[in-house]
């Protein structure tokens, strides 16, 4: 075990990664750390999909940390996730434990364990202004002539392109690359990716989204609305909150929010499996387990890698 000081267990969605995690922490004696983009924020729980109740493991509560740090609204972005998980992960050592980071935002995982540097990008009010109002395709067209597009979550509505594009256009002028190593820590992981057959990634991922609108996910985007959260900042959040504020809003009928809700997800999820891919190309190794395996052969799996 002293060969690795920190875990970190990836994956799609609905592949089970969250109750891993706290099992494998309750094998441990350790605490998860949270690599979510969106469960930083309060009040937004089944849109993020929190899962709380996975932290609950044979009687014992499994602490967790980058949880409902966050108001809504707020944008929270990848460099401060940086500065949090160093905060979050020093706690952790400091006791004596291997933290265990787990999610399914691949660049907050990878912006960690290979150390990133990040800066955070100010605003650039005259380079807003300068594309306000231009359509979507146009501002990915503008983001293309900056990088590569790897994500399509950059471009998925024109506020975010227009964030995108400002970062880039910041990096650009100054020189700095955004996946060098600076003064974030190296870290000797064992990564563990959760792998799951298409289909069946498909079938539970709808099964999830009805279990979720069943349970109450467009009345906490209606509360939200009713705290004054504007409706463009949720539908920034995207997936979700994108087409759940456009339904409460009347803009889109239950039928089609449900529709294009699924198939955003579905796509979502092709596009982690795309990053994840990505991240072994850039010399990440990953250990990929079965999704569907009984839960105490996934954690000897992995108790035997950590051993040998």
């Amino acid at each position: 075990m002293k060969n690795y000081d920190l875990i970190a267990i990836l994956g799609p969605t609905a592949t089970g990664k969250t109750a891993l995690a706290a099992h494998l922490a309750d094998r441990l004696d350790t605490e998860v750390i949270s690599a979510d983009s969106r469960q930083v924020y309060r009040r937004m729980d089944l849109g993020t999909g929190k899962d709380l109740v996975d932290y609950e493991v044979n009687g014992r509560h499994i602490p967790y940390h980058l949880i409902d740090i966050a108001e809504p609204g707020t944008k929270y972005n990848v460099y401060q996730y940086q500065q949090d998980f160093i905060k979050a992960y020093e706690d952790i050592r400091n006791r004596g434990k291997l933290p265990v980071v787990c999610g399914g935002s691949g660049l907050y995982i990878e912006s960690v364990i290979r150390g990133y540097r990040l800066e955070d990008v100010p605003e650039n009010k005259e380079l807003r202004q300068s594309l306000e109002g231009k359509p979507l395709e146009e501002l990915t067209e503008i983001l293309k002539t900056y990088k590569t597009l790897h994500n399509s979550t950059d471009t998925d509505t024109a506020k975010r392109a227009i964030r995108a594009i400002e970062i880039a256009d910041y990096y650009d002028k100054h020189g700095l690359e955004q996946t060098s190593s600076g003064n974030q820590p190296l870290f000797n992981p064992l990564v563990i990716g959760v792998s799951i057959d298409r289909e069946l990634r498909r079938e539970k991922i709808t099964r999830r989204l009805k279990q979720r609108l069943e349970e109450g996910m467009v009345d906490e985007v209606r509360r939200l609305l009713e705290e004054g959260i504007p409706a463009e900042d949720l539908i920034y959040y995207g997936l979700e909150y994108k087409f759940l504020t456009l339904y409460a809003t009347g803009q889109l009928s239950y039928e089609e929010m449900f529709s294009q809700l699924e198939i955003a997800i579905h796509q979502f999820a092709k596009r982690q499996m795309t990053w994840f891919r990505g991240m072994e190309r850039r010399g990440v190794k990953i250990h990929w387990v079965e999704a569907t395996l009984p839960m105490e052969l996934k954690i000897e799996l992995i108790i035997h890698l950590i051993d040998n």
